[in-house]
């Protein structure tokens, strides 16, 4: 049987494969893993992203908490940062999300913090799938007074707001900035930030009806933000997923900056002013080949690791870096919070754009982005890990790593949350790598099926 956990929690359609009783389970067993060694009764925040499963799996999920003796605090709809934020800050003993952050509204996912606000170890969630797997063997039933209970918050977005402004204090009076929210967690906290702050805030896509989360808008689907940026005449457009924990931008002119673009602005001007720990950056190994000449030109140190941002963070402690993320808009800020935070990394960002006078595309040149082509192969899930057991696909791989050695990359790779395997292909000529990483992904989904 696959792993229950992927790269970040347990993911699948809500209903049919993230089922109440599954999430009832996980709450069983999260809050006996989890808390087991504490001699007070443990409390467990929950909190979700916009879409309409949410309710249904949250609700199941603090059953399951409540049935082992351990207390339920449900702060509602939040982003999946401010949850990892405020687990810490209230001392509680774990945080949950029930989120499946970009994905389509028939997702949804459940992941997990420590009390320390980050996401647990391959050992822990090895634990908690063991427990539900052996039906709860051993785990005690409180019954009476020892049963646990909710106590539902309000107010807890309003403290993620002031822990992110206060984090990063800058004036934005004279910006107009447009935000693309994705109908999903930071429909309210990213545009009453900005607005506190002082900039001229245009959203849209903030008003979620449980349905339209990360439907054609959002991180994943920029079309319409860079469109209105350039209507707007607005200095940046900035995008969220659905659990807010990745940013994107897009300069005057309509163009895209990414994560690594991101991380290359700020990571410097945090270098410039001293803040840039170690002189070091930590990302994946699906980093722009242009990051790591644009560090090497600015005396900045790169980590990499395996793709997903629990890794990132995991080094980024291991190495004491205050700096970390991946291409796709996941930016760690070790010193303000304990995971990707795309508010975060928006006030970041807006910060050296009112520190240094710069626009947005002229401060993205620091970094040049070399071509890359990323397909994506649909594969039964239980089949992803497997594809170099297919003697034909391991043989376009060699060939294809023969071909690009020394002006590019190949870079194949299951994806932790979704049926699919990920090609990418890192090259001089947009045409060649486009056809070629088709031409694999073709190769690769056809012979799996």
């Amino acid at each position: 049987m696959a792993r229950l956990f992927g790269t970040d929690g347990v993911r699948g359609v809500a209903n049919e494969e993230l089922t109440p009783l599954l999430a009832m389970q996980l709450g069983q067993a999260g809050a006996y893993v989890l808390t087991k060694e504490n001699e007070h009764k443990p409390t467990i925040m929950v909190g979700c992203d916009t879409r309409i499963s949410g309710d249904m799996l949250a609700n199941a999920l603090m059953a399951g908490v409540c049935s082992v003796g351990a207390n339920a605090v449900y702060v509602g709809v939040i982003p999946t940062p401010a949850v990892a934020y405020l687990t810490r800050k209230y001392k509680v003993d774990a945080g949950v999300v029930i989120s499946a952050s970009h994905n389509p509204v028939e997702f949804n996912g459940i992941k997990f913090f420590d009390g320390n606000g980050y996401k647990l170890p391959d050992e822990l969630e090895d634990e908690i799938e063991a427990l539900i797997k052996s039906d709860m063997k051993d785990v005690p039933f409180p019954t009476g007074s020892q049963v646990g209970k909710i106590k539902y918050r309000t107010d807890a977005r309003e403290e993620y707001i002031n822990h992110a402004v206060q984090s990063v204090p800058v004036n934005l009076d004279n910006l107009k900035v447009v935000v693309d929210c994705a109908e999903g967690a930071s429909y309210y906290t990213s545009v009453e930030a900005l607005k506190e702050l002082g900039a001229n805030v245009i959203a849209i896509h903030n008003n979620p009806d449980g349905t339209n989360i990360n439907a054609n808008c959002g991180s994943t689907h920029m079309e319409e933000l860079q469109a209105r940026v350039v209507y707007e005449k607005a200095n940046i457009g900035l995008a969220f997923d659905g659990d807010a924990d990745r940013l994107l931008a897009v300069d005057e002119f309509g163009n895209i900056v990414d994560g690594d673009q991101i991380m290359a602005i700020v990571g410097n001007h945090m270098k410039q002013t001293g803040k840039l720990n170690h002189d070091t950056i930590v990302v994946t190994i699906m980093s722009n080949l242009g990051f790591s000449l644009m560090a090497k030109k600015n005396k900045i140190h790169v980590e990499q690791t395996k793709v997903g941002d629990r890794y990132v963070l995991e080094r980024m402690r291991e190495i004491g870096a205050s700096l970390g993320g991946e291409q796709s808009g996941h930016v760690i800020f070790l010193d303000e919070n304990t995971t990707g935070d795309g508010l975060l990394s928006a006030l970041h960002l807006l910060q050296v754009l009112v520190e240094t006078g710069k626009p947005l595309s002229e401060l993205s040149k620091i970094m040049q982005v070399m071509p890359q082509a990323l397909v994506n192969a649909k594969v039964p899930n239980h089949k992803k890990e497997k594809y170099m057991d297919y003697p034909e696909i391991a043989k376009a791989i060699e060939e294809l790593d023969q071909k690009f050695a020394g002006e590019g990359r190949v870079l194949i790779r299951p994806s932790g949350t979704e049926p699919k395997v990920r090609v990418m292909i890192e090259g001089k000529d947009q045409a060649v790598i486009d056809a070629e990483a088709k031409k694999l992904a073709e190769l690769i989904q056809n012979t799996m099926l």
